[in-house]
């Protein structure tokens, strides 16, 4: 129970800031390319109570968690309206895209945080744990909302993507998205995508983190 506790203080925060900074760049990418939905509804900002979802963002985690050790949740989803953006079928994908890219810069952001903390002779080792669970809580929405599979956001970047009448057949599956996913879930074959998926992410920040890791020590 101790050890659950611990774990859950250390990643409360990176996943809180993930959930929350996600849901707020869709909407900021969406008010940007036309759409005020989000911004109307009080969804254009950084205060995670806004995004919090009580099942699905507290219950489900904490269930899964004590149960399997497997943490999967989700968010209030921001509305849009695809219909008020300027290029409905091409800003879809921007729109889609902003969730995980603001993910993969926080992944970034933990990142050089560690890289400070070893520079910096920290020996407490709960930032250190704290950084690492930012980087893999980001990593993990990165790549599970990339997944191609309508309403997750690679779904949406894919219907975006393709010509409009393998769009309009590939959006119609939308409906039995999450049951797709929980599908996958429960074969355990969702691992296939999103373990693939984080380890290139993860190198992709290292990439991007190495001059500051190659200046600080």
């Amino acid at each position: 129970m101790d050890e659950t506790i611990r774990n859950i203080a250390v990643y409360a925060l990176p996943v809180l800031f993930a959930i929350t900074l996600h849901e707020a760049a869709h909407a900021y990418v969406a008010r940007y390319f036309g759409d005020n939905t989000a911004y109307a509804a009080g969804r254009m900002t950084l205060n995670p109570l806004v995004h919090i979802d009580l099942f699905g963002t507290i219950v489900i985690p904490l269930v899964l968690y004590l149960t399997t050790g497997f943490v999967f949740g989700y968010a209030k989803p921001v509305p849009i309206d695809f219909g008020r953006l300027r290029n409905p079928k091409r800003d879809m994908a921007w729109v889609a895209l902003a969730g995980p890219g603001a993910n993969f810069i926080m992944a970034l952001g933990w990142l050089i945080l560690g890289i400070l903390l070893v520079a910096l002779n920290v020996d407490e080792a709960f930032p250190h744990k704290v950084a690492q669970a930012g980087i893999i809580a980001n990593l993990l929405m990165f790549a599970f909302n990339l997944l191609p599979i309508p309403p997750l956001d690679g779904g949406r970047v894919l219907t975006s993507v393709l010509p409009n009448r393998l769009a309009y057949k590939y959006a119609r599956i939308e409906p039995y998205g999450f049951y797709i996913v929980l599908a996958l879930l429960f074969f355990n074959l969702l691992s296939f995508w999103v373990m693939p998926v984080m380890q290139l992410g993860r190198i992709l920040i290292q990439l991007f983190a190495s001059p500051f890791s190659l200046l600080l020590t």
